[in-house]
């Protein structure tokens, strides 16, 4: 992961000719899936190969913040925890700043149509991913969506959605079945797939988009509080959030 030049860079680079055998893979990882990878290593794996990863979660920035002082010590954790709030700029001086999946969605497609790229949006609830298709078109002049399935992460489907998507000629592929699940599809099938050069697994920007889910407001997701909202909002997340704040803490204070 890197700072938003560079970040640039490798973007542009997933733009050039449709001969070139190279397959862009991007992944956004936030602290529950970095979780989730140390207990898969095919899904680490994944991650790790990836053309890109940004960080979709301000734990990720904290993250990379803490592991690079030159003293880790109980102060310095509590500290730098603490001024993912009070003084948030202090954690961003490696990375510089967080990019979602949801974010980074529809700015991709933007780019898709001005580069004349072919669009396939494979996955969330049935009629969702129709529905972003005729969101955007509408929104983005030149922007072609080829394709749209809602499908599963299902081994026994993947011929067949294989198929869809060579059919198509999608050019950009957009996954959302959620992690793990959408990045190790990719892995099996990206290399089956003649003319997709630029895929993504994006989780739930499909819902978000589609108006399914609410996301948080901008001031909770300014201060790094967007777990807060969802915990405010669905108190059946408990476990997740223990996740992704206190056991994902524990491993970075482990790898110290």
């Amino acid at each position: 992961m890197g700072g938003r030049t560079s970040e640039n860079q490798k973007l542009q680079s997933a733009w050039g000719s449709t001969r070139s055998p190279q397959k862009f893979l991007l992944v956004t990882p936030n602290p529950e899936i970095i979780l989730a990878a140390q207990e898969n290593e095919g899904f680490k794996k994944v991650l790790n190969s990836a053309a890109l990863a940004t960080a979709d979660g301000i734990g990720i920035l904290w993250a990379a913040h803490f592991l690079n002082l030159p003293r880790r010590n109980f102060v310095t954790l509590l500290t730098s925890l603490l001024a993912i709030i009070f003084q948030p700029s202090q954690i961003r001086d490696i990375l510089p700043e967080r990019i979602t999946g949801t974010d980074l969605f529809p700015k991709i497609l933007e780019r898709a149509a001005a580069r004349r790229k072919k669009v396939f949006l494979l996955g969330a609830a049935p009629g969702v991913a129709e529905q972003l298709k005729e969101k955007f078109e509408s929104r983005i002049q030149g922007l072609e969506i080829v394709g749209t399935f809602s499908g599963s992460p299902d081994l026994a489907e993947e011929k067949i959605i294989r198929e869809r998507i060579n059919t198509s000629g999608a050019e950009v592929l957009f996954v959302a079945f959620g992690a793990p699940q959408q990045e190790l599809w990719l892995a099996r099938n990206l290399p089956l797939l003649n003319t997709v050069k630029f895929s993504a697994g994006i989780g739930g920007a499909f819902d978000f988009h589609a108006g399914k889910v609410s996301r948080a407001p901008k001031i909770f997701r300014g201060l790094g509080l967007e777990w807060l909202w969802r915990l405010l909002r669905q108190p059946k997340r408990i476990g997740r959030i223990h996740n992704a704040t206190l056991k994902f803490i524990q491993l970075i204070w482990r790898q110290r």
